[in-house]
């Protein structure tokens, strides 16, 4: 396992020195939501009712930005076929990068997630339930957006590739997220149930994205 936790520390230092792929991210999450009290008005009831879902919707497309870079930069360079040579498998491999994505992109989202909710006039007892279900699912987009990176790794347009492959994946991490923070804003719901399926679609997408995003890369290195 030293050889995983040394692949995410890579992972994470060369994305803290270039910086671009989270500061777009964090910027397109604000710009996104700065927008929608423009465009629809100051009725604050409305805003309030909508902000689970357009928190979430934001945080999904923003985290979609950098996962092209996953892949893309250790291929470019030849890593790829090194790590693929070496004694870790690539299931492994594949899984150093999700967490090391996960934790410098989607986790910088979920901290800028409360402080965007105030200017969707967010209900303060929401807030809890906002963090914790950012937190439960959002590894689920960098485990299932590893997939549509390995997939689209030789592509010209792996951008939007990804993102064709990869949003429906979101779909049930979008719909439990969104239900869990509404059963808080717009009762009645039930938040448990919301937050043990939003749970069970993040481990799921811990077995399964790796070994998917595995099989992408053998196919695209082979």
């Amino acid at each position: 396992m030293n050889a995983f936790w040394t692949l995410v520390k890579r992972d994470l230092l060369l994305a803290l020195r270039e910086g671009g792929a989270t500061g777009t991210a964090l910027g397109f999450y604000l710009i996104v939501i700065a927008l929608m009290p423009l465009g629809l008005g100051p009725d604050m009831q409305l805003l309030a009712r909508i902000a689970p879902g357009m928190l979430w919707v934001g945080l999904l497309l923003a985290a979609l930005l950098s996962l092209g870079r996953m892949f893309d930069t250790d291929q470019d360079e030849g890593v790829l076929d090194v790590l693929a040579m070496g004694p870790l498998p690539l299931e492994l491999v594949a899984a150093a990068k999700a967490v090391a994505h996960w934790i410098s992109t989607c986790v910088p989202l979920a901290i800028l997630s409360p402080l965007l909710g105030l200017m969707l006039n967010l209900d303060l007892a929401a807030y809890p339930v906002l963090i914790g279900t950012v937190l439960a699912g959002s590894p689920a987009i960098s485990f299932l957006g590893g997939i549509g990176a390995a997939l689209t790794l030789r592509s010209r347009r792996g951008g939007l590739l990804i993102a064709l492959l990869v949003l429906p994946l979101y779909i049930p991490t979008l719909i439990f997220g969104i239900a869990a923070i509404s059963a808080v804003v717009t009762p009645p719901g039930s938040l448990e149930a919301s937050l043990l399926l939003l749970s069970a679609v993040t481990i799921a997408s811990l077995a399964i994205g790796p070994i998917a995003a595995a099989a992408a890369l053998r196919a695209q290195l082979g």
